[in-house]
C-alpha cells in the first residue's frame, strides 16, 4: 500500500485528487494538507511514502515545503503538480529534491502512475515540460556551458556514464542493479560519486543534466 498525502490550498482540487486516488487499491489516502505548513505538522505522525503537493499556495509553497520536507525525511517522495506557466517554481523544485512533476490537468491515469513511479524510486519527468526546465537551465548556463560539461563528463568513468545515463533515463536502483548487474550498494555509491563530481545536489538535477546534453 503507498501511503500518500494530498496538498493543495483549494479543498474542491484536494477533494478531486483524493477521489481519482481512492480509485486504486494500491493508494492510500493519508491525509490532506492546505499549506506546506499545514502539511509538515501532520508528517511527523503520519510519515507518508509519497506526497503529492501543489506548486502554488499561501504560506508556505511547495519550491520551499520540498527542501524542508527532504532535509528532514529524505526518503518521502514528493510529486509536484504544476501548470506550464511555472517554469522557474518547477526547476527550484527539482533543486530542492522533488521526485517529479506532473500537469494538473493531467488524465486520472497518469496521476496514478505518477505516484507508483515515485514510489518505486524511479525520477517522473514529463516530456514537454522537461523542455521548458532544460531552456530554464540553459539561461543559467554561461556561453562556456557545453565546454564545461564535456570537461566534466570526462571527470566519470564509463561505468559512472552507465549509471548516470541511466538515472537520466529515470531508472531506480534496483533497476539500474539488474541492467548492470551490480549490487545495490555499489550503485548508491557510483551515484554518490557521480553527483560529487559533476557538482549536483541530487538524481533529479543529474536527470536533467544529462537529458539536456545528449
Amino acid at each position: 500500500m503507498i501511503n500518500t498525502i494530498v496538498v493543495d490550498d483549494q479543498k474542491i482540487v484536494r477533494d478531486g485528487l483524493k477521489m481519482i486516488l481512492s480509485l486504486d487499491d494500491q493508494i492510500n489516502i493519508l491525509g490532506e494538507a492546505g499549506n506546506g505548513k499545514e502539511l509538515m505538522e501532520i508528517v511527523p505522525e503520519m510519515m507518508p511514502d509519497v506526497i503529492l503537493m501543489d506548486i502554488r499556495m499561501p504560506i508556505m509553497d511547495g519550491v520551499e515545503t520540498t527542501k524542508a520536507i527532504k532535509e528532514k525525511y529524505p526518503d518521502i517522495k514528493i510529486i509536484i503538480l504544476t501548470t506550464f506557466n511555472e517554469d522557474e517554481f518547477i526547476f527550484k523544485g527539482l533543486k530542492n529534491g522533488a521526485n517529479g512533476y506532473i500537469l494538473k490537468d493531467s488524465d486520472s491515469d497518469i496521476l496514478i502512475n505518477a505516484i507508483k513511479t515515485a514510489y518505486k524510486g524511479n525520477i517522473l519527468l514529463n516530456p514537454e515540460v522537461t523542455k521548458k526546465i532544460v531552456n530554464v537551465l540553459n539561461n543559467n548556463l554561461n556561453q562556456n556551458k557545453d565546454l564545461e560539461n564535456d570537461e566534466k563528463l570526462k571527470l566519470l568513468t564509463t561505468r559512472e556514464l552507465d549509471v548516470a545515463k541511466l538515472v537520466a533515463d529515470g531508472k531506480s536502483n534496483k533497476s539500474i542493479c539488474e541492467e548492470l548487474f551490480l549490487t545495490e550498494g555499489t550503485v548508491k555509491n557510483y551515484v554518490t560519486k557521480i553527483l560529487d563530481k559533476l557538482e549536483l545536489d541530487n538524481r533529479t538535477e543529474l536527470a536533467i543534466y544529462i537529458n539536456q546534453i545528449k
